[in-house]
């Protein structure tokens, strides 16, 4: 199939997965929380297409739309939710604290930011030739120890791309009320190289995420990914301060789904559909 199909598909299959174990949560069958990825599926189809799939990804709490689109098999992801040993970790990490392969998630806002720029220098010592990715969201730029992280990559010139999600809310705070000046000139502070994207068009952000992703490998330079976004789903379960008709506004004019659709034929969405939802 081409690129277009494959692009739709892994949105496709992060939309359905959400939306299922949004259903379960629920019904009572998932243990702790979860956080959906709804809305924001471009962001991560887009930078695991580019991406080199022996990179280190660090991902946060609303892990489960990056580990799908890295490759990960949605079934033991489901086993990790719902608490059954033949999850990722056993059962015992759940929604936020999963691991496979190269990639790691933690719930704590911040707290994987110092992890992933030690992982960096960790690469960048043992002259392996990977970079780390670090996911963040608008509401972690008001944590302490991700400033301290940037220092440190600068400062150290580690190979990390720190990729901030914007979705303009930090659980019910909007970013107005949350976050002061301009986002990338947070970074270019401390002298880090900024790319920047606002789309819900995954073919507008694919080349966005190539060029950050090879400035940092080239280079072995820190850099930030600014990613503005919007999701569809209220923060955790159902913590949402936004009245239906946003959500609806919101939905109708940056859903990536609808977008990467207008670039297939009726058959390979029909395909799509038949394959994610088997």
């Amino acid at each position: 199939m081409n690129q277009n199909f494959d692009l739709y598909r892994r949105m496709l299959l992060i939309r359905r997965f959400e939306e299922r174990a949004l259903a379960e949560f629920s019904a009572g069958k998932l243990f702790g929380t979860t956080h959906a990825y709804i809305g924001q599926e471009a962001d991560a189809a887009a930078i695991f297409s580019v991406a080199d799939p022996d990179d280190v990804v660090w991902s946060n709490h609303r892990c489960h739309g990056h580990f799908l689109a890295y490759g990960g098999d949605p079934y033991p992801l489901a086993a990790e939710l719902m608490g059954k040993a033949s999850g990722l970790v056993g059962g015992r990490g759940g929604s936020q604290h999963i691991h496979w392969r190269n990639f790691y998630s933690n719930g704590i806002q911040g707290g994987i930011l110092p992890v992933a720029t030690g992982m960096a220098l960790a690469q960048k010592v043992q002259q392996t030739g990977k970079i780390v990715l670090v996911f963040s969201g608008d509401g972690t730029l008001g944590e302490g120890a991700f400033y301290e992280s940037l220092n440190i990559a600068a400062l150290w010139q580690l190979p990390v791309l720190f990729i901030v999600e914007n979705n303009r809310y930090a659980q019910t705070t909007p970013i107005e009320k949350a976050v002061s000046g301009s986002i990338p000139k947070r970074f270019e502070a401390f002298g880090i190289r900024t790319f920047e994207q606002e789309s819900s068009d995954v073919l507008a952000l694919q080349p966005v995420a190539a060029d950050a992703l090879q400035y940092v490998r080239a280079g072995g330079l820190p850099a930030a990914l600014i990613l503005h976004t919007h999701r569809f789903a209220a923060h955790s379960k159902g913590d949402d301060p936004r009245d239906r008709e946003t959500i609806a506004k919101i939905r109708a004019e940056f859903d990536p789904l609808t977008i990467q659709a207008a670039r297939l034929s009726a058959a390979e969405m029909d395909l799509a559909e038949a394959e994610v939802s088997k």
